[in-house]
């Protein structure tokens, strides 16, 4: 579904990504894990064609991304960053709805929309004229969810979705975010820097350092078979791991 060759980025002429090259296996969860500053968030960024590389090719579904393609591309990808990005003054329905609307969607098939994913999140639908300040956090992520969701995109990305929230609304929310991951067989990738939830998720986890893959593989790979002291250092930092299982 997504292929990355050769891909670089920097800033002020430091380099914070790249060179990477990847293969993103489609209707499977890839998450991206790493330290703060590894470079997960400006990957996530390079996909959905919102800042530009300066090497490199990116490929979705075999089209490359350019600024030709990028508008048409993107509608192929939903986003949902921390505490979901709602716009204040609109109220959840006017979020979720916010592209369908401007692309001039019929209201039948937006409001047919709106309710199969109210249900697919667990969201109250009496909660849908609510504007964000009067939502809880995980309700406030459950609709930055639907909205990435209401063009029915191919590919799912997901920046910390989940990093602000207490461990409670955050266990539901994993929970529920698994099952509609497997239940509509999308693409996801899934940044994080919790390994634990890293493993909940991921059909394959990359770990970043410093702008570069150091691993790519299963839980398994990572606990039986750490590349080097950075991954076997990474884990023994994650309690989410029992210490029976690392090496």
């Amino acid at each position: 579904m997504i292929q990355l060759d050769n891909l670089t980025k920097s800033y002020a002429s430091k380099r914070v990504l790249g060179p990477i090259d990847l293969s993103i296996e489609s209707a499977k969860t890839t998450v991206l894990i790493g330290p703060s500053g590894c470079g997960k968030s400006t990957l996530l960024r390079l996909i959905l064609g919102l800042i530009t590389q300066d090497s490199g090719e990116v490929r979705i579904d075999g089209c490359v991304l350019s600024e030709k393609t990028a508008v048409s591309l993107r509608r192929k990808a939903g986003y949902v960053i921390q505490d979901g990005g709602l716009f204040p003054h609109l109220t959840a329905y006017q979020n979720i709805t916010l592209m369908a609307r401007h692309l001039s969607f019929p209201e039948a098939d937006i409001k047919d929309r709106v309710n199969f994913l109210t249900r697919l999140t667990n969201f109250s639908s009496d909660l849908l004229y609510h504007f964000p300040v009067q939502l809880s956090g995980g309700q406030k992520q459950r609709v930055g969810l639907m909205r990435a969701l209401m063009l029915d995109p191919d590919i799912l990305l997901l920046d910390e979705p989940l990093g602000a929230l207490d461990p409670l609304i955050r266990y539901d929310l994993q929970t529920d975010l698994k099952d509609v991951f497997e239940r509509l067989g999308k693409t996801v990738i899934l940044v994080t820097h919790d390994m634990g939830e890293a493993s909940f998720f991921g059909d394959t986890i990359i770990l970043l350092d410093c702008g570069r893959v150091i691993q790519k593989g299963t839980t398994d790979d990572f606990v039986r078979h750490p590349m080097n002291d950075f991954v076997i250092q990474f884990l023994r930092a994650q309690r989410t791991i029992s210490d029976e299982r690392l090496p």
